[in-house]
């Protein structure tokens, strides 16, 4: 399987889960907790940056 299609996968994935009501209670409810919301961003950054060590180790650094 290609990296652009997981990637979309991915992509579509997120994007259905965010609609469902759970989950966007769940997110409501981060966002009034001060506390609970800045261990979210902390963690959303954390993920994010270890999402592109990931992709730089599996598609390599491009030398152009």
């Amino acid at each position: 399987m290609s990296a652009v299609r997981i990637a979309v996968t991915v992509v579509s994935t997120a994007i259905a889960l965010s609609r469902h009501p759970v989950v966007r209670a769940g997110v409501k409810a981060v966002a009034t907790n001060p506390k609970a919301r800045e261990t979210a961003i902390a963690t959303t950054r954390n993920v994010a940056y270890n999402a592109g060590v990931i992709a730089r180790h599996v598609l390599g650094r491009n030398k152009n």
